[in-house]
């Protein structure tokens, strides 16, 4: 069931990856590490639809680790002189600086604090896949709480907004600049908007949980309508319903459609963790990446209600759930369980990808595969 090469010192990782498979209900997925530039196990295994098995280029979705590489696209403009984080979005999206958010930073749109996980006025279902109407929506929405107060997790919104100051500075949109910039030079097999060329290798997901219905909105209080249409409006938003149809793997939805192989996280990440350069590819400026992954925010979450932690677009490292041991490790966790960070301390880059939904807080897959990696070093 497991293929691929995995180093003898790194034994105790493809053990871990055949126990998801075996106890942990892994269907399809892929394990991809490097350490100090090489690569020391590149696994997979499983199906990646119910006729097809999973191949070493096989492309899933990866949900919010697609966040990890947005962020890396604005730190790479930030490097370059072609952004300022601490401009108002305004200066780049003019449209956006109404309803209480003419001083809201591009920073605090990176680091959650914007106070705009969600779009108050119901969308049209699969409006999600209509960029225009979403970002629009998101410049006319007045904050749910006071920007740079608070944080609280912006899943499904950040790619928009992030986005759209992306594509008002650069001229293009995050896929086509990571295409560009960062995917294409360095070689590395992720992609956000994926050309129906490639939809023939990606594997479906098995995700089955149903929306919950929300007959009466009215009778929510602000929190309770703030989350749910964080996560629920329009439908579609998070892909339930849509997310293995040739629409949703084609648009364009930065937080939450990334495709990728787990050989392509994993050398994003190797470029990162050392410092921003790999295979003689400069993705981003080394201080321009050092100030993308200093604390920007931290404590209680008042989407996810439990303790998170954000530089500038990257999760970081916290006890509640670690990206390994070392204190500096940042990335970005994917819902179900994809993953993808780097820990500069040990020099280690990791990719993990699947395609069956699992827990998305303390993920009993992924924390496997990095627990046997460190216990490797």
């Amino acid at each position: 069931m497991i293929d691929g090469a995995c180093d003898a010192r790194f034994a105790a990782v493809r053990e871990a990856f055949a126990e998801n498979f075996a106890r942990r209900g892994e269907r399809g997925g892929a394990v991809c590490v490097v350490v100090e530039g090489r690569t020391v196990v590149d696994l997979w295994g499983g199906q990646a639809t119910d006729e097809r098995p999973w191949r070493p280029d096989t492309l899933v979705n990866v949900f919010s680790v697609g966040k990890g590489l947005t962020a890396l696209l604005v730190a790479r403009l930030a490097g370059d002189g072609r952004l300022n984080v601490d401009a108002p979005v305004a200066r780049y999206w003019p449209e956006f600086g109404q309803g209480g958010k003419e001083v809201v930073t591009v920073r605090q749109l990176l680091s959650h604090q914007a106070g705009l996980p969600a779009v108050r006025r119901r969308m049209p279902s699969g409006a999600m896949l209509d960029w225009s109407a979403m970002t629009t929506a998101l410049a006319q929405q007045e904050p749910w709480w006071e920007p740079g107060t608070a944080h609280g997790y912006h899943v499904n919104t950040f790619g928009f907004l992030v986005g759209e100051v992306v594509r008002r500075v650069t001229g293009r949109s995050v896929g086509e600049l990571l295409r560009d910039e960062i995917a294409g030079p360095l070689g590395a097999d992720v992609h956000i908007g994926l050309p129906i060329a490639e939809h023939r290798r990606v594997a479906d997901f098995a995700w089955q949980e149903a929306p919950p219905e929300v007959d009466r909105a009215d009778e929510l209080t602000e929190g309770q309508l703030m989350e749910h249409n964080a996560y629920f409006n329009p439908g579609g938003l998070s892909g339930m319903g849509v997310i293995n149809s040739a629409a949703w793997r084609e648009a364009q939805l930065p937080s939450t459609n990334g495709h990728g192989t787990a050989r392509g996280v994993a050398r994003v990440y190797a470029a990162l963790v050392a410092g921003g350069t790999f295979g003689g590819v400069r993705v981003v400026d080394a201080d321009a990446l050092s100030a993308a992954t200093a604390e920007q925010a931290s404590g209680e979450d008042l989407v996810m209600h439990r303790p998170a932690r954000f530089g500038t677009g990257f999760q970081l490292t916290q006890p509640e759930r670690p990206l390994g041991p070392n204190p500096r490790s940042f990335g970005h966790f994917g819902a179900g369980g994809s993953l993808g960070f780097c820990d500069p301390d040990a020099g280690v880059a990791f990719g993990y990808v699947m395609n069956e939904m699992g827990p998305r807080w303390q993920n009993p897959r992924n924390k496997a595969l990095v627990d046997a990696v460190y216990a490797s070093l």
